[in-house]
């Protein structure tokens, strides 16, 4: 596995004359490269890929993949923040590559997915025991032809990049391309395990009541009464529950249409879900929308709904897809299921190739929660906020209370344990603690913005630095010093 001390990161803000500004953040030329110049346009090191580029309240943010003889370096980047006035804030995630590496391949790429494919299988089988889960996984199968990149770094390697789908989910694997060896194989989905309700937000909080049964997905009168009638708004006409910022692409029993686009459903057809997906997730743009950011995930997200039978639901980064799993409660039943993972898919669309770190992929999971819990605020009456993903929890938790997990835990630092749902908790609660602070409309602000000068490898001590700048700028000294302490009562900072 690659450790993140061998990449040399930089942040720094530099103005048209080319001096650092004091952010707090260190620059550091990566790889032996020069310094951001006089411009945005003009100061980019060679062997770059624009891949990106994204505007927030605060400017524009030109996100580049490094290359090497025009194969793309796994994890290498490189982005330029530039502001209003034309100041920029970069931050280099370049590796080194000895020049003289060769770039052709000895193993053949089907020989490599195979490979892949065997380590894959095999550590979800050691996982699914480990969590004590009766399932028989699933064997893993490739998501697409495996592709030649470069690994950088001291042990600079021609790989192939391998994507799998599993039990788990979606696994990245890199196999030697001279030898076959697999030298990294881990999950790139970020995954939220139980699953519930197409509800606003679930049946548990609308109807205040901790002992409804999913009853295997039956309909029931008394879950009957949860269910909301609302109007979908943006379709695009086709009959498909399609529109701007949602897609519901593939599902069990076929995609819901109707020519007169009414999906009108009880919870036991597998197309309740997939209303509840497109309606959830247009919510959520519609308020993003209302913040002011204009191009945070603004795109049509494809959605696979019930197609997994794990009791497991992930964002898959290498296709752009939200799978909701169907085991034990339907996980798109619950609207905070939904919510969560829709938040990997923001910072995935905001930050290239997000969670390259320990720490990033805790912070991933921490805002997930965060934003399951922000976004049942409008219909949950005040019923334990804090608590996530209620209705799913009820078919692996035991009462009283069902909850996946909490925003409010007073986790610090000092309590990591290097497992992202747990160490979450910490990086959930902070934002939490910014969400009282400033109120909803202004924490999110400022946490969507802040997510704009993330780095895919980021700490989460570098990640609170740029939300406590996202503060200073957009609503001053007073806020700065509150997001401030939030992160100072977790440990972060």
């Amino acid at each position: 596995m690659r450790e993140q001390s061998r990449r040399r990161k930089a942040i720094a803000a530099v103005t048209a004359t080319g001096a650092v500004l004091a952010l707090g953040l260190s620059f550091t030329s990566a790889a032996g490269a020069a310094p951001a110049g006089n411009s945005a346009a003009n100061a980019v090191p060679g062997n770059l890929k624009l891949i990106k580029t994204k505007t927030s309240l605060l400017g524009k943010h030109h996100w580049y993949q490094q290359t090497f003889k025009g194969l793309p370096v796994v994890g290498g980047y490189y982005a330029q923040h530039v502001d209003k006035s034309g100041k920029v804030q970069v931050a280099d995630g370049r590796d080194a590559v000895p020049a003289d590496l060769d770039v052709s391949a000895k193993v053949p790429s089907a020989t490599a997915t195979k490979s892949a494919n065997t380590v894959v299988t095999a550590r979800a089988a050691r996982n699914r025991s480990a969590g004590g889960k009766n399932v028989t996984p699933t064997p893993a199968a490739a998501q697409g032809a495996a592709r030649l990149a470069v690994l950088g770094g001291p042990n600079a390697k021609l790989v192939w990049n391998v994507t799998s789908r599993s039990s788990e989910g979606a696994s990245r694997s890199l196999v030697d391309a001279k030898t076959g060896t697999v030298v990294e194989s881990k999950v790139i989905s970020d995954n939220a395990e139980g699953r519930g309700s197409v509800f606003d937000p679930s049946p548990s909080v609308t109807l205040k009541n901790e002992d409804l049964l999913d009853n295997n997905d039956k309909n029931s009168n008394q879950l009957f009464l949860a269910q909301k009638n609302v109007i979908l708004r943006n379709l695009d006409g086709s009959g498909y529950l399609n529109g701007p910022y949602v897609n519901i692409k593939e599902a069990k029993g076929g995609v819901a249409y109707n020519k007169n686009n009414n999906f009108v459903f009880q919870r036991a057809n597998d197309k309740f879900e997939q209303v509840m997906a497109y309606y959830q997730v247009n919510q959520t743009q519609e308020y993003i929308h209302s913040l002011g950011f204009t191009e945070v995930n603004n795109e049509s997200q494809d959605f696979s709904i019930n197609t997994f039978d794990g009791d497991n639901s992930f964002y898959d980064p290498s296709i752009d897809m939200i799978t909701m799993g169907e085991g034990g409660v339907d996980d798109a039943e619950d609207a905070e299921v939904i919510w969560h993972e829709y938040g990997h898919a923001i910072q995935d669309d905001i930050v290239p190739g997000y969670g390259e770190s320990a720490e990033a992929g805790a912070m991933g999971e921490g805002f997930g929660d965060y934003w399951a819990v922000t976004m049942s605020i409008p219909v949950s009456k005040n019923y334990d906020l804090p608590c996530v993903m209620d209705w799913d929890a009820t078919s692996y938790t035991d009462g009283p209370k069902h909850c996946l997990r909490r925003t409010d835990t007073g986790k610090t630092t000092d309590d990591m344990v290097g497992q992202v749902h747990a160490d979450g908790e910490i990086w959930s609660n902070a934002l939490w603690d910014i969400h009282n602070a400033l109120g909803r409309n202004k924490a999110n602000k400022v946490i969507l913005q802040g997510t704009f000068f993330y780095a895919p490898d980021t700490s989460f001590a570098d990640a609170a630095r740029v939300t406590v700048q996202s503060a200073r700028l957009l609503y001053g000294k007073a806020a700065a010093e509150q997001v401030t302490n939030a992160f100072k009562a977790r440990k972060i900072l």
